[in-house]
């Protein structure tokens, strides 16, 4: 063996060893199982997510660091770095439905710094804004109720009778496009899977009125976090707003 390749195979093994301290260290932190706000059901039957709960740990100084990184911060990655890093279960973090990544990022912030966060919203008694502390413990997931196959696929039908297939396991908060929409959620149209008769069904047979009532069905029915809260207001009642986590849910 050269001395080349003798010298690769000494830091493979170097890198290999740190690994698995970096794990043992890791796995004596304190973790918690939460539950998923989609309750597993858009994953498939013998995904390890369809049980509906992931195991995540404590952070420490060390994942504070994720939250500060520049280049993270400047490609949007921040949250899922996090995620990456925190996460005890075996998963790949990519595996993570975008509808359930808000959900764990809550229950990070709750683990990390606690459970009370600053925001400010509109008193519509007086329509002013007001400052208020939200009790992060206190968010619920939104009702779920549609019915997955073993796929983790959900079915829709049209009123012209066309049966579609679709998934929440893509991110669809950040398309360019309605068709770009479809095309990443949609799995089948009727018996076909192929691709190129998805984006012909698309182009040439779904009618506007048609993918609006589809996209409506998807987006109403979707699972998540429910961010509506009930505040005391300034007259001594209570009122009822959403609010939407910043960029600074983890700094206060």
């Amino acid at each position: 063996m050269s001395k080349h390749t003798t010298k690769l195979d000494d830091q493979n093994i170097i890198t290999i060893a740190k690994q698995r301290y970096e794990t043992q260290q890791r796995n004596k932190l304190p973790s918690i199982v939460v539950n998923l706000a989609s309750g597993g059901e858009i994953y498939p039957k013998t995904h390890p997510l369809r049980s509906g709960k992931i195991e995540m740990r404590y952070m420490t100084a060390y994942d504070e660091d994720i939250l500060t990184n520049a280049s993270y911060i400047r490609e949007g990655i921040v949250f899922e770095k996090l995620l990456e890093s925190i996460i005890v279960t075996d998963i790949d973090i990519h595996e993570i439905a975008s509808v359930d990544r808000d959900g764990l990022i809550i229950y990070a912030r709750i683990l990390s710094y606690g459970a009370e966060y600053p925001v400010v919203v509109t008193d519509p008694t007086t329509n002013k804004q007001t400052k208020q502390v939200v009790d992060l413990t206190k968010l619920q997931p939104k009702p779920f109720n549609l019915i997955a196959d073993d796929q983790g696929e959900f079915l829709y039908t049209t009123k012209s009778g066309i049966e579609i297939k679709f998934t929440y396991l893509r991110k669809f908060t950040d398309v360019s496009s309605v068709t770009d929409l479809l095309k990443r959620i949609i799995t089948q149209i009727n018996n076909t899977r192929a691709q190129s008769d998805i984006e012909h069904f698309l182009r040439y047979e779904f009618l506007a009125i048609e993918s609006k009532a589809f996209r409506e069905f998807v987006l109403q029915n979707a699972p998540g976090i429910d961010y509506t809260y009930e505040f005391e207001g300034e007259d001594g009642g209570t009122f009822t707003a959403g609010f939407q986590p910043a960029a600074d849910l983890f700094w206060f």
